[in-house]
Order: structure tokens, then C-alpha cells, then sequence
């Protein structure tokens, strides 16, 4: 059961804001700001580089807060300075030649399908498009008849940035185990509100955020790599951290995943992340998911009640991003109206998810994100405060 009150209170943003974007940057909790601001106080007083050492058992507890989270070892993880440049990392380590097929999901990110377009420029790999499933997901019987001795990675979204629908990744990992196919999970919309197992889920590497629903500071990511798929990735990059120069001619990889990390990095961030990752845990993950499931399927609800606007998301699971349109109003403008009422949401564009925006006619959509810290009036505010842009019956 959560605390809500407890939760609240370590919540200092919820005084000044209806927070609904957090599927873009979450409020952190007030010991997650505190860790962060700490750490940068203790380098102005004493120095970055001393700092790091006094701190060194703090910076080491990010691996194993994020191997609790995760269900691996923690010499499995690497930290990065975002979540992009984490799945950079894992995509572009893999070796891609003439005909090799990369498969995907109709739902996929814009910048991982632009790196997907990149490595077919550069190598002349080919991207396919897995179809869906009737209620949008991927389809799962069609991705196992898709593939065949060329296909090098299957890359995916756990969920989508326009919609709710939750992908049903275990099956896929089960797919991709029986083919012997590397799995790589576009994880960043989930891990925070989403139980994750990766065992479980058989992916061989994952990525992630802080700044989403693990709510820590922005400007550090994550990678996961399954320690059997070490060898058959070449790190795009290396410095004297990834690697130990031995002789003037040769060098070492290291042998776990922070090979593919730099030596210079958002020290303070990695505080605030592994003090996040930890809040979440006492939390209760599962606790979370219930929680915010059901606040998503209360705004779903209502919003679907108003005249003049469409609730937008697919799936046949769905989690806390919520998408929908108001008849007659662009969604930035709806977006900035109910930031004058300091309710946070943000707009997801067409080109963010061009593959499903276009097939469904959209050019971009609202997108309310609630987090477990969230109440119930607050879902209702927002809900009364589209109302009444729609020109509706006021929700009560």
C-alpha cells in the first residue's frame, strides 16, 4: 500500500504544479534533488576529483541499486549520459553488412528509426516493419514467420512515446531466444512504472532513463548488456575508462559492460539516479504499476466522456502515458492553456512516431503522463480544465 502522504511530502513540485509530463521529466523526490545539489556542493567546496573518490562507495551504488531494479548483475550495467546515447551505444555496436535486416515495431522512436535509416545508408542493411497485432501492439505469430538467417537484431519499444500500449516483450524475448536473434529494449517509458525482469522479458540488452518515471535528475542514462553478448558488440567508442592501453601498439577492453562508458560523466546525476532507483524500490514497483494504471485508465475514462475530445491510445495492455486531441485546437495550444492553469502535460508530433501517426491520420496529440505521486483530483483537474476548452458539460 502506498503512502501517499509520505510520498507527497517528499514531493516538493506537487505545491506549485499539476505535474502530468512525466513521461517527459518527472519530479524528483525531495531526497533525489538533495543527493544531487549535495554532491555538486561537496566538489565546489573540495573538487571534482577528490569528491569522486570520497564518494566512491555512493558512485558504486548506482550498479547494484539498478541490478536490484532489473534482475541483473551489476557487472552487466553501464551509466551514460542519457538514454539515447545509451541505445547509441548498444545499436551501433553491432555489426550490420550488405542485406542484413534490422526488424522493428510500427510504434518505434523517431531517433532510433533515424539511426535504423543511418546504418542502412551506411552498410546497406534493411529495416522491416513487423506489423501489428488488432489492438496495435506488436504481432508476435508475424514477427517469428519474419525472421530468417539475415536478421542481426530485433529493436523495439516496451512503450511507445504516443501512446499507452505496453509491448508484449516476453513473448518477443521468447521469440528471439528460439532463433538465437539478438533482443534490444527501448526501455525508457517503462522502467519506474513497469516491473522489469530481464530474464524474464529474454532481452540481451536493455536501455533506460532517470529523468522519466525512475524520477532522478536529467543527463544520465543506462545500458544493459547481457554478459554472453559482450564479445559480439564492438563499443562505437573508447577511452582510457572502457579500455586500459598496454602497450604503444595495443589496448584492452574491459571486461564488463562500462566498457562502453567514458571516463568523464555526470558524477552528481549518477548519485541522484542510484538515490531515485533506491526510492523507487522502497516504494514497491509493483505498487507503482498498480497505482498508476489505475490513474491512466481514470483519465482515459473521463477524457473519453467529454464531448470534442478523442482519446488516441492503443493497446491492449496500456500504461500511464495518455494521448488525445480536442476538436478545433492544436495540441501545443491546448498543451499552453493548461500550463496557465500549472498543469504539465507536453504534445507528442508526427515526427516523433511517423510511422503510427501517419497510418492513424495524426499530426500530434496531447499526452497526459501520471505518476504514482499524483491524486486523483488532480486527474480530474485536468479533466475538468479540457472540459472546459471543449466547450463541454464541466466534469464534476
Amino acid at each position: 500500500m502506498l503512502d501517499l502522504d509520505r510520498i507527497r511530502h517528499d514531493t516538493r513540485g506537487v505545491a506549485t504544479v499539476n505535474h502530468l509530463n512525466n513521461a517527459g521529466a518527472s519530479l524528483m523526490p525531495a531526497p533525489v534533488a538533495d543527493a544531487v545539489v549535495g554532491y555538486l556542493r561537496e566538489e565546489e567546496r573540495y573538487g571534482g576529483y577528490e569528491t569522486a573518490r570520497a564518494r566512491r562507495d555512493d558512485l558504486e551504488d548506482v550498479y547494484d541499486a539498478l541490478a536490484a531494479l532489473l534482475s541483473v548483475g551489476p557487472s552487466e550495467l553501464a551509466i551514460t549520459d542519457n538514454a539515447t546515447r545509451a541505445w547509441d551505444l548498444a545499436f551501433y555496436g553491432l555489426r550490420f553488412g550488405s542485406g542484413d535486416r534490422i526488424l522493428t515495431t510500427t510504434t518505434e522512436y523517431a531517433a532510433n528509426y533515424i539511426a535504423y535509416l543511418q546504418i542502412a545508408r551506411r552498410t546497406g542493411a534493411i529495416v522491416d516493419v513487423v506489423p501489428d497485432a488488432a489492438t496495435g501492439e506488436i504481432d508476435v505469430d508475424a514477427l517469428d514467420a519474419m525472421i530468417d538467417d539475415r536478421v542481426k537484431v530485433v529493436s523495439m519499444n516496451h512503450m511507445p512515446t504516443n501512446s499507452g500500449l505496453l509491448n508484449p516483450v516476453a513473448a518477443v524475448g521468447a521469440v528471439t531466444r528460439r532463433h538465437g536473434v539478438p533482443f534490444l529494449l527501448d526501455a525508457c517509458q517503462t522502467v519506474g512504472q513497469v516491473p522489469i525482469d530481464v530474464d524474464e522479458i529474454g532481452c540481451d540488452l536493455l536501455t533506460g532513463t532517470s529523468r522519466k518515471f525512475l524520477r532522478g535528475p536529467r543527463g544520465v542514462g543506462f545500458l544493459y548488456v547481457r554478459s554472453s553478448m559482450l564479445d559480439r558488440l564492438e563499443p562505437p567508442m573508447l577511452d582510457l575508462h572502457g579500455a586500459t592501453w598496454v602497450a604503444a601498439d595495443r589496448y584492452e577492453v574491459r571486461p564488463d559492460a562500462r566498457r562502453f562508458e567514458l571516463w568523464e560523466r555526470n558524477l552528481a546525476g549518477e548519485v541522484g539516479l542510484a538515490v531515485a532507483v533506491r526510492y523507487a524500490l522502497d516504494v514497491g514497483v509493483q505498487a507503482i504499476w498498480g497505482r498508476v494504471r489505475h490513474l491512466a485508465e481514470r483519465l482515459r475514462w473521463a477524457l473519453a466522456e467529454v464531448p470534442g475530445v478523442t482519446v488516441t491510445d492503443i493497446g491492449a495492455e496500456r500504461g500511464a502515458i495518455v494521448t488525445f486531441t480536442v476538436a478545433g485546437m492544436a495540441p501545443a495550444a491546448v498543451r499552453d492553456v493548461l500550463a496557465a492553469d500549472r498543469i504539465n502535460v507536453s504534445v507528442s508530433s508526427r515526427a516523433a512516431a511517423r510511422l503510427d501517426m501517419e497510418r492513424r491520420h495524426l499530426e500530434a496529440v496531447v499526452r497526459a503522463s501520471p505518476h504514482y505521486f499524483n491524486t486523483e483530483a488532480e486527474v480530474d483537474a485536468l479533466v475538468a480544465a479540457v472540459d472546459r476548452l471543449a466547450g463541454g458539460v464541466t466534469y464534476g
